[in-house]
């Protein structure tokens, strides 16, 4: 399913074609099955007016790679720098192969229409580790300038790429692995993005984007945890697997429970914009959160006016009327435009729960094992054109194997009140077995924490734990919203390197809003396939018990604002029952 990049008889570069003859790495290689899927099941016509089909690529196979650190003497220089901006600079100021250069001049001069340019690692993906998030995705709008200045454009972003496989976050991650740096290559992915030019040509983006788990870790009735879990959100899918605010529903039950309890958590936790790539004059703004060495190169934040104005809100959006203390189902009323999916969860506008259910269906037999989705819908096609699903990633997803059940005595699901010696319980939990010897905590202070400071919060943990992976020291993590979500406002926004030393986490409710665990980002992804336990607690949900009057009672070795590392004297035991999905930190006995 996959052909050799040919410029000569190039054919508007349809169809997933390869540079070079090494690799195609995890990602890429996952595509090509995904399309052999799609053919032999008869998934890409089965939805009257969809197109199921993975967007058009081209992959620089893991030997460009190779010959590309060789070429500039690079290699030696990558493992051991420690300096992501040097990095950075030293591998955009070498030169790709020249025909690999002439390939993707004949790809561009074929294609102008904008582009994905994505890591696919030879570990990427793989059934025990996914290296989700790790490495860097760069988009560029690909619509201005000569072939010339678009490919100096590509060659940037290609090159920006492979110098994320030897960046702090990526070697950290590799530190935890049984992997060494030297046996990780890197492919590239240059793919056409899914979407429309919006607001008069000024954006490109789909009308909406998502990931979709055939295991749903947290399921609530009537669903089952093999019913899947899937998260959808406006615009570019970026804020879905970064953490932040989207819709979450059961593919099989669409429309059961609500996604916030009160109309003030819809409008708290409520998705406030989305995410697309500027075009024209616009994406030549630098985005100030990444630096000018990003120019061009990465997606821009609008609100939801903006979607309004472009007439992508109707199809997701649902109405919010202060007068009446009620929401309504679309657009047509005054008041504030809230994301729901209603138009297409509830009136069927577009069949997104069964493409889900059916396509995860299929991966499963496909690769024998639980998979997970990353998708993107145009509905805004021309007159007569089907809607496009594209599917742009399928990977195994990495579940503990529980062997046996835990007995927990000190944890009773309907006792009102743990145990004494109980510090955390909770019947929402991952992970499985025992853990000894925990003695250092990071605590995030659930009284003082301020979500407007969890930026200075997160920098902090991330102080923590290296000190205590400089010494080998495991501890407990604990910290209140949601883990790794790149939304502040959400939780605490740590990046995997900056936790990497955690042996056990809980995740604990903020003061003011309920914020549900976020099962769709590559965090939550990464800490599942390596086996971190993880406790969810939620006081305002009824979910599971964390002592904080105890916590607040021990002495801290160090105390910043928001975060205090305790010592103790004797260690705790950390107990779970990956079958049962319970567990219990007992306290020092």
């Amino acid at each position: 399913m996959v052909a050799d990049f040919d410029r000569k008889s190039l054919e508007s570069a349809a169809g997933f074609l390869r540079l070079g003859a090494g690799s195609l790495g995890g990602k890429a290689r996952g595509l090509a099955f995904v399309r052999r899927l799609l053919a032999e099941t008869g998934l890409r016509r089965r939805f009257s007016g969809v197109r199921i089909a993975v967007p058009e690529a081209v992959v620089l196979a893991t030997d460009v790679f190779d010959r590309f650190l060789d070429d500039n003497d690079l290699r030696g220089f990558a493992i051991d720098c420690a300096d992501d901006d040097e990095l950075a600079r030293r591998f955009t100021a070498g030169r790709l192969p020249e025909e690999i250069e002439r390939d993707l001049a004949a790809f561009l001069a074929a294609v102008r229409v904008p582009l994905a340019v994505r890591s696919s690692s030879l570990l990427e993906d793989s059934h025990h580790l996914p290296f989700t998030g790790v490495y860097d995705t760069l988009m560029l709008a690909n619509d201005r300038g000569s072939v010339e200045s678009r490919l100096a454009a590509l060659a940037t972003a290609v090159k920006r790429v492979y110098a994320s496989t030897f960046s702090r976050g990526a070697k950290a991650y590799l530190a935890a692995t049984s992997y060494r740096l030297e046996e990780e290559k890197m492919a590239v992915l240059v793919q056409r993005v899914v979407g429309g030019r919006r607001g008069d040509g000024a954006r490109f983006y789909p009308d909406f984007a998502g990931v979709s788990r055939s295991h749903n870790f947290y399921p609530a009735a009537p669903a089952e945890s093999e019913d899947g879990v899937a998260a959808v959100g406006l615009g570019l899918g970026r804020a879905v697997v970064e953490g932040g605010a989207c819709v979450r529903f059961c593919p099989r039950y669409p429309l059961s429970g609500p996604q916030h309890a009160t109309f003030k958590a819809l409008l708290d936790l409520g998705q406030r914009g989305f995410w697309g790539l500027p075009l024209g004059s616009e994406s030549e703004a630098p985005d100030d959160s990444r630096g000018d060495e990003a120019r061009g190169m990465r997606e821009a934040w609008y609100g939801l006016e903006v979607a309004e104005a472009d007439g992508t809100l109707a199809a997701v959006a649902s109405t919010y009327s202060r007068e009446n203390e009620a929401l309504y189902d679309g657009l047509s009323r005054p008041g504030i435009r809230v994301v729901t999916f209603a138009p297409i969860l509830k009136q069927g506008l577009f069949p997104l729960a069964a493409i889900l259910v059916d396509l995860m269906e299929a991966g499963k037999r496909g690769m024998g094992t639980e998979v997970e989705i990353e998708f993107a819908v145009d509905l805004a096609t021309s007159a007569g054109s089907p809607a496009e699903f594209g599917l742009l990633q399928m990977r195994p997803l990495a579940l503990a194997k529980e062997r046996e059940t835990l007995a927990l005595e000190a944890f009773a699901a309907d006792a009102p009140t743990p145990a004494g010696n109980v510090l955390c319980a909770s019947s929402l939990v991952l992970g499985h077995g025992a853990t000894e010897g925990l003695r250092d905590l990071v605590v995030v202070d659930y009284r003082r924490f301020e979500r407007a400071q969890s930026r200075e919060a997160a920098a902090e943990i991330g102080r923590l734990n290296g000190q205590l992976v400089a010494t080998r020291t495991a501890y407990l993590l604990i910290g209140v919203g949601r883990w790794g979500s790149r939304d502040p406002w959400l939780g605490i926004p740590v990046t995997w390197d900056q936790v990497a030393g955690a042996a056990v986490i809980v995740e604990a409710g903020l003061r003011d809003v309920e914020v549900a665990p976020s099962q769709g980002s590559h965090f939550f992804h990464n800490l599942s396939s390596f086996g971190v336990g993880f406790f969810t607690v939620s006081p305002a949900s009824g979910i599971g018990f964390l002592d904080w009057d105890w916590l607040d009672a021990q002495p801290a070795m160090s105390e910043a604002f928001h975060v205090r590392h305790l010592r103790l004297e004797r260690p705790l035991l950390v107990k779970i029952d990956g079958r049962r999905g319970r567990g219990v930190i007992l306290k020092p006995t």
